[in-house]
């Protein structure tokens, strides 16, 4: 007579989809065992949000959820129907990890620490009996009978599943390229943009709250926050074009023209406003004046790169004076000449094709028992923690299914 046995679940890598999984599997039915290739788990988590690790996003209509995600848009909807923020927002402060809401919407623990959701998650994986093993590098994987079969350097792992989330290794990749998956090829997304230009220069920090960047070539425009960098332009407006024109930069070699609007309003709205100003405050000297959202610096560096003498009065500055003015701040044209790596949240576009994937389950189409998750998909967010939510809620889908699987192992 065959009695109820633990199946053997083998998660390769040791990231944010593969502790979720692990901290959601029924530890009666699993022997769990997580692979990590290098010497520390849940790393990216570790430094997200600058330390304090941004969980999730504060929207909670799976529908409006799935527009930040520039691939597997259409693919995540079911997904998000079963498992969304709140959900993850639940999840974690019943695991005693109280979090915010931040005013742009990003998630926090209330500590401001990722040491938070580190701990809670190890403790989750840990109470279901998982085994964390770490600078275990995977060299193959094959199927032998009914039992997959995970080779390191020095060792076999057998399970009766695998769910493989090491993110978007290289190494990682050629290894599904041999168990036959179509892949889409790595690019970079969420980067920021190199630019040397007269109007930025010497501006390293300052921030514009609301304002539009622009691809003209791409046909594509972003409203959102700017930072000047010493290297060029980021903050969410960049970074939101970064992702969604991903794989058409990549093609041009990062060579191409960004129209910025530092004030995020229309031309004639900006135009208005100026001439408004200027009529009532006519004796104000220009470069005293605060119109726009600007830094004082700014602004004045704008009036000076135009030949406008900031001492100049209000009422004697011409029209064709105001027009500079707008052409610098509504319609700066800069060239954009090559990326550069947004701090470590390193993202990718690319990787296994989503018509491999059953997004009911997340189990593979070719090969049973067999799951994928996190950045290993070709899925990928903006910044704002869409990329974790997406961590979470695919591999809460992982885990129902295991849980499933109720049939007996002799």
């Amino acid at each position: 007579m065959n009695s109820l046995k633990k199946k053997k679940l083998v998660i390769v890598g040791g990231g944010a989809a593969g502790f979720f999984t692990a901290a959601n599997v029924d530890g009666d039915q699993y022997d769990i065992c997580i692979l990590e290739q290098s010497g520390d788990v849940l790393q990216k988590v570790k430094i997200s949000g600058g330390g304090r690790c941004n969980v999730s996003h504060a929207c909670f209509d799976p529908r409006e959820l799935i527009s930040f995600y520039p691939r597997g848009n259409k693919e995540l909807l079911s997904v998000f129907t079963k498992f969304q923020p709140s959900d993850t927002m639940e999840w974690f402060q019943q695991r005693g990890v109280a979090l915010k809401i931040e005013e742009d919407n990003r998630i926090f623990p209330h500590t401001d620490s990722s040491a938070s959701i580190i701990n809670a998650l190890m403790e989750a994986a840990l109470q279901n009996g998982a085994k964390i093993l770490t600078n275990k590098v995977v060299k193959k994987i094959e199927k032998r009978d009914k039992n997959w079969i995970i080779k390191t350097a020095s060792e076999e792992f057998i399970g009766d599943s695998v769910v493989f989330c090491t993110g978007s290794s290289p190494k990682s990749y050629q290894l599904l390229r041999d168990l036959g998956f179509d892949m889409v090829d790595l690019v970079p997304s969420l980067f920021t943009f190199n630019i040397k230009n007269k109007s930025i220069e010497g501006f390293m920090g300052t921030s514009f709250p609301r304002a539009w960047v622009e691809l003209p070539r791409l046909k594509k425009e972003v409203a959102g926050p700017l930072l000047i960098t010493h290297w060029g332009l980021s903050g969410p407006a960049v970074l939101k074009l970064s992702a969604w024109c991903a794989r058409e930069l990549f093609a041009m070699d990062y060579q191409v023209e960004v129209v910025v609007n530092f004030l995020g309003m229309h031309r004639s709205n900006a135009e208005a406003i100026l001439n408004d100003f200027k009529s009532k405050n006519a004796k104000k000297n220009i470069g005293q004046a605060k119109i726009f959202e600007l830094t004082h610096r700014f602004w004045n560096a704008s009036l000076e790169m135009k030949g406008i003498n900031p001492s100049k009065t209000m009422g004697n500055i011409s029209n064709r004076e105001v027009q500079l003015i707008l052409d610098h701040l509504c319609n700066n044209r800069m060239q954009v000449k090559g990326k550069s790596t947004f701090k470590d949240e390193f993202v990718t576009a690319g990787g296994v094709d989503l018509k491999e994937i059953e997004f009911k389950t997340m189990q593979t189409k070719k090969h049973a028992n067999f799951y994928l998750a996190g950045e290993v998909l070709n899925i990928d967010a903006v910044t704002g923690g869409f990329n974790f939510q997406a961590c979470w809620s695919e591999a809460w889908l992982i885990a129902q299914a295991l849980n499933r699987t109720k049939e007996l192992v002799s």
